[in-house]
């Protein structure tokens, strides 16, 4: 995808972190914005700053979990501008813990946003983009979806996110190839951030009442939090850097897209594993005080 200006991007988890950067980059470069979140107020701040700006700016509040709030903002992006051009599926929480004390609750909600958010969208946008592209012999059309580092690996503690993250890294990979096979002007893209400053750790803010767990976290969780908040914290590159990688990599039609090279020396141990028959690496081998910490304080 080479063309930006009056395009049509649409962005999940707009509000905050990534989300938000996605929409000033394309802002900047004159595109047209569909802006998607859970957080109302947030989303009406953006909404109001961009459109101070000149940006055409739809703003829907959608909570990507659900099917029918992903088709509900497909539809309106259609009645808006008649087309999708480039989308971001970047709606994302978190959740830890050790993986057995992760109550039903904390899957349905972290698998619901995570993954789910991305199937809907994925399900929902593609046959959109594509009938754009069947009536638009010069269409130019992109997907990115968000992942994570945590989708190439597996560390502790961090269970339900890993898995969502993987099946994202599978999710992605298949709509690549399918895309491929019946040659289509959609690019695809695999966003796999390291630590950044977005504000993940603090997701349970947004969590529905519903899915909120009657018990109290226990000790694995709460270490898992701020092991969590303390990492993303200190994240040495910014989402607004992450957002200007997102789209040079959209230009170059570029796959994966990582944010931190330095992690994927141990995405290698983990492919040797795996191909060698080897027992699972330890992601802490190189930094085991780390190892310690987090052990320190489950015993507590």
């Amino acid at each position: 995808m080479k063309q930006f200006k009056d395009r049509v991007a649409v962005i999940t988890g707009a509000a905050s972190g990534f989300g938000r950067e996605f929409a000033y980059a394309g802002a900047k470069l004159g595109m047209k914005l569909v802006l998607a979140d859970v957080q109302q107020d947030a989303l009406a701040t953006l909404e109001a700053e961009l459109s101070g700006q000149g940006v055409a700016v739809l703003a829907v509040h959608c909570d990507v979990s659900k099917p029918e709030q992903v088709q509900a903002l497909a539809d309106a992006t259609m009645a808006r501008f008649a087309a999708v051009h480039l989308l971001f599926n970047n709606a994302g929480v978190g959740s830890g813990g050790l993986i057995w004390e992760n109550s039903a609750s904390d899957w349905d909600w972290v698998l619901g946003v995570n993954l789910f958010g991305v199937i809907h969208g994925v399900r929902i946008f593609t046959p959109l983009m594509l009938a754009c592209a069947k009536d638009d012999p010069d269409y130019e059309g992109h997907i990115v979806n968000t992942a994570s580092v945590a989708g190439l690996q597996n560390a502790p503690t961090m269970g339900i996110y890993n898995v969502s993250k993987h099946a994202v890294v599978s999710v992605t990979e298949t709509l690549y190839q399918d895309l491929q096979l019946i040659e289509a002007p959609i690019g695809i893209s695999l966003l796999c951030p390291y630590f950044v400053p977005t504000g993940i750790h603090q997701s349970e803010r947004n969590r529905p009442t519903e899915m909120q767990n009657e018990a109290a976290p226990t000790t694995s969780q709460r270490a898992a939090q701020a092991f969590s908040e303390k990492a993303v914290v200190s994240g040495k590159m910014t989402a607004a850097q992450v957002a200007q990688l997102t789209f040079d990599a959209i230009r170059e039609d570029q796959f994966y897209i990582y944010s931190d090279l330095e992690p994927l020396a141990s995405v290698r141990k983990r492919m040797e594993d795996l191909v060698q028959q080897r027992n699972p690496y330890d992601p802490y081998e190189e930094v085991p005080h780390i190892k310690q910490l987090l052990r320190a304080k489950l015993k507590r």
